[in-house]
């Protein structure tokens, strides 16, 4: 089984028309992932390459029966956009954009909490979600990815995704679903999402978790893990060098008032049982010891 998304996901691409929505659909539909539509409510009646394009998500949903959205929306209309694509009738969302103001992610994340309870939003900025062999949505590299299981991985890095994903490859261990939950202040899925729903999913055995400095997401994905994990964890966490003060890459990777520190976040996972890697290809020799036991 996978995640949140499986072969049977029908997903809207929200700006398909443009270059980056365009590239990555494509790619996507390529994979295998059921890319059934598009939105530009100045190019509807047109198509990108057989995709037909609507004006807006709920007249995509109700020619298409699509559940699922991809936000290639450039950052000023990434509130809109999610809102669209709630009130449209989908119930899973993934926002790639990047630069999205961190009052508009609290507005929209608030609103979907409140008003669309059943909606999971991933993202923004982020990598997005692959179920390999199955649906790919957003923009993972689908070579890289082994399918087959026994391994579910979450990170908030997107390159460190890849790096995750790669690692099992070579290792021969495939993945049941690889989430990138992205590093932005306000995550629209979080660490304990995944972690719960790898938790209920049997095909999923073990998992593998990249987190990174800044905030407590992973201190309190450990707390989780501690009460409620029965499946073994190894997991790596990014920034052991940064200085205290410097904000490292993402918006959420800054590290204040000796909070939010690797060396914190690993001896909290640590604690709670989990197989800390000092790097991402030790994170991954300590799954496929794991996965040699299972």
């Amino acid at each position: 089984m996978s995640i949140f998304v499986n072969s049977e996901t029908k997903v809207i691409y929200q700006g398909l028309t443009g270059s980056q929505g365009k590239y990555y659909g494509l790619l996507n539909r390529d994979y295998g992932t059921k890319v059934v539509a598009g939105t530009n409510p100045k190019k509807a009646g047109t198509d990108v390459e057989g995709i037909p394009i609507f004006a807006n998500v709920a007249e995509a949903v109700e020619e298409t029966g699509a559940t699922a959205s991809c936000i290639f929306i450039p950052a000023p209309g990434v509130r809109s956009a999610v809102l669209e694509a709630a009130q449209g009738g989908v119930d899973f969302i993934v926002a790639i954009t990047e630069g999205v103001p961190a009052h508009d992610e609290a507005l929209f994340y608030n609103q979907l909490r409140k008003d669309f309870p059943n909606v999971q939003l991933l993202g923004p900025n982020c990598p997005g979600i692959i179920s390999p062999g199955e649906c790919n949505i957003g923009i993972t590299a689908g070579h890289i990815a082994l399918p087959g299981g026994p391994v579910g991985i979450v990170s908030r890095s997107g390159t460190l995704t890849y790096q995750a994903l790669h690692e099992l490859k070579e290792k021969g261990i495939g993945c049941t679903t690889c989430v990138g939950i992205g590093g932005d202040p306000v995550p629209g899925t979080s660490f304990i999402d995944c972690l719960a729903a790898f938790e209920a999913d049997p095909e999923t055995k073990a998992v593998m978790m990249i987190g990174e400095i800044g905030g407590s997401a992973e201190e309190e994905a450990a707390e989780f893990i501690s009460n409620n994990m029965t499946k073994p964890i190894s997991a790596y966490i990014a920034g052991v060098t940064a200085p205290p003060g410097k904000k490292m890459g993402h918006a959420g990777a800054i590290v204040s008032g000796g909070k939010g520190t690797a060396k914190a976040k690993m001896e909290a996972l640590e604690d709670a049982g989990v197989k800390v890697g000092n790097n991402p290809t030790e994170a991954g020799d300590l799954m496929a010891e794991i996965v040699s036991q299972l």
